[in-house]
């Protein structure tokens, strides 16, 4: 069982899989976004409906038992002064209650123009952003995660180089 979690690198090393779950919260959308077994590349998987917390846990747990997710990757929205306002506040607020019922480990990315990047980059597809907030909210949550592989990738590297030295 223990192989599946483990995948070869060209110089025989050996490296851990990553499964993280990206999540863009909002009032009525949560974007949600896996990475591949690398934890090189995020992608858009879905965009949550908000109904009620245990109808959201309830999807959320669904797709971090199917991809045998190890940590989620919160977006927090810190306003641009860089300080944590009423949204961060509410983001935080669920997402400890989120980390709780799903017995897992959280970490927070600054989510500041995310959604601007979604929009900007369905208006390149030629796709109106007002008809794809779902599309968007998806996005969101996939350029989350993609911050966060590539500073985990970064620190990874550094920590290397650091060894090697």
């Amino acid at each position: 069982m223990h192989n599946r979690r483990i995948s070869v690198i060209s110089q025989g090393q050996a490296k851990p899989f990553i499964s993280a779950l990206g999540l863009d919260f909002g009032r009525k959308r949560i974007g949600v976004a896996g990475c591949d077994r690398t934890g090189l590349i995020a992608t858009g998987i879905t965009t949550i409906d908000r109904t009620s917390f245990e109808q959201d846990v309830e999807q959320i747990r669904q797709i971090v038992n199917e991809r045998e997710v190890q940590v989620l990757v919160m977006g927090l929205p810190y306003s641009m002064d860089g300080s944590l306002g009423f949204q961060a506040r509410q983001v935080q607020k669920f997402t400890t209650r989120l980390a709780k019922a799903l017995n897992l480990p959280v970490e927070y990315m600054d989510e500041r123009l995310t959604s601007f990047q979604a929009e900007q980059l369905l208006i390149a597809e030629n796709r109106s952003p007002s008809r794809h907030k779902g599309l968007i909210d998806r996005k969101a949550a996939a350029l989350i995660l993609q911050q966060w592989l590539d500073v985990k990738r970064a620190n990874s590297r550094n920590s290397v180089a650091a060894i090697e030295y």
